[in-house]
């Protein structure tokens, strides 16, 4: 499926803007992570096997990646912005560049995990990436996302498109994954977010 220009261009800013600021946002979160995004982690590695692989889309500064593989998770660490791989490099930590809306996932993986990745895709276009998640898990595997909740969306450095938490349920309904559990909470900035752990039903 051809994606439309706006589409990329808004893309290409959003992660040129992650590339310039990796290392001030990595000194944000840095030794911080809400408790219930540890929590929803915690729960998506009991539905894990032992040896299980997790794809990472956006793994950012690679602290939730740190946490998984402390749980004894195999991930596959992957961000849009190549400044972010850099800095898990500087840690010893092996990424790959990926791009979830233009790139093929791989697979097939126990679970993949996308905290606040999907919120600078283009709303049209994520059917489309839900899709391909389905895809490239293997049956039983599940999917934990984060979305920012709110309406509309929001076009400075950043593109950031916020969802109603139905909506988005739906969303996941649709390309197949089965919603299995959610949460809210408050984060920075008073910012409303959701997270939703879905699986691809077994065969």
């Amino acid at each position: 499926m051809e994606i439309p220009a706006p589409v990329l261009k808004n893309m290409d800013r959003t992660i040129q803007s992650y590339e310039e600021s990796a290392r001030e946002y990595n000194a944000i979160v840095a030794g911080h992570r809400p408790p219930e995004i540890v929590d929803a982690l915690r729960r998506m590695m009991q539905l894990v096997p032992a040896g299980g692989t997790v794809l990472e889309i956006g793994s950012g500064s690679g602290q939730d990646a740190d946490f998984i593989e402390s749980l004894g998770g195999v991930v596959r660490r992957t961000d849009a912005a190549q400044a972010f791989l850099d800095l898990q490099a500087e840690r010893g930590k092996k990424g790959e560049l990926l791009n979830v809306v233009t790139d093929e996932l791989g697979g097939p993986y126990s679970a993949i995990l996308a905290m606040a990745v999907l919120i600078h895709v283009d709303r049209e276009q994520v059917a489309p990436v839900l899709s391909k998640v389905f895809d490239a898990l293997e049956p039983g595997g599940v999917f934990l996302a984060g979305m920012r909740i709110g309406e509309g969306e929001t076009n400075g450095d950043y593109q950031t498109v916020y969802w109603a938490k139905d909506r988005f349920a739906e969303a996941l309904e649709a390309a197949g994954l089965r919603l299995q559990w959610d949460t809210q909470w408050i984060g920075r900035k008073d910012v409303r977010w959701a997270g939703f752990l879905a699986c691809r039903p077994p065969e």
